[in-house]
């Protein structure tokens, strides 16, 4: 499977490590986001940070270059960050990208989203994540606690954290950010990083809890399941 995602450093070292947990008979091979690599020789590749429009740009160039390149695929999986984004408005985005693609048509696809952001599936499984953590463990209550009360964070479900703000054109408040917020706040012995320790609990957390919790991420592990 080809794996297009958005995002930075933490979908980098940590989605394909959920994906194998999500399903383990697949082979996923990570087209972007594209590693930078240091040095004035370092190819002008897209790097870190894409999303939406422009992630669906690096799709259709990366996708593309593949395909004539003569490799091939089962399945191309994308995964984006929704952003308190409409779903539909997204996935229509993504699925005509790849459509203008040649040859890609006779590919299987499945557009996929962690709503808002990929820490809510690090949320949905708390205990096995920021709770035991030894950066965290000693002060997770009351980081949960702040979570609840500050920013209103629904743990039990977590991918409706956020309200679409029009001039940011993304979610008005980010919950990455309020984890990272929270974590100050509560004096842990190490304030969160996403590069660091969304990557790292991404290959703690269980599918199935996240799955109890998260439907937009039980639909990507269904699909997943049901790829041969």
């Amino acid at each position: 499977m080809w794996v297009f995602a958005g995002g930075g450093e933490s979908e980098v070292k940590g989605l394909i490590p959920i994906l194998e947990r999500i399903c383990s008979d697949h082979s996923y091979e990570r087209k972007s986001p594209v590693r930078r690599k240091p040095g004035p020789q370092a190819p002008q590749v897209p790097g870190y940070g894409r999303t939406g429009k422009s992630l669906g740009q690096q799709i259709e160039e990366l996708l593309s270059k593949s395909l004539d390149s003569g490799e091939r695929c089962d399945l191309i999986l994308i995964i984006d960050d929704l952003d308190c984004h409409d779903p539909n408005v997204r996935r229509e985005l993504f699925e005509s990208s790849i459509g203008k693609v040649e040859n890609a048509a006779e590919i299987e696809n499945f557009v996929g989203f962690a709503s808002p952001e990929i820490e809510s599936w690090i949320i949905a499984d708390w205990d096995h994540s920021i709770a035991t953590d030894p950066g965290f463990r000693s002060c997770h209550g009351q980081m949960r606690h702040w979570l609840s009360t500050q920013k209103a964070v629904p743990f039990a479900q977590p991918e409706t954290f956020g309200i679409f703000d029009e001039e940011k054109v993304s979610c008005r408040d980010k919950l990455s950010d309020a984890i990272i917020e929270s974590s100050v706040h509560c004096g842990a012995r190490a304030r969160y990083s996403k590069g660091i320790h969304t990557a790292r609990f991404l290959r703690q957390i269980s599918p199935e809890v996240v799955s109890g919790k998260c439907p937009l991420f039980q639909e990507l592990r269904i699909r997943l399941a049901q790829t041969d």
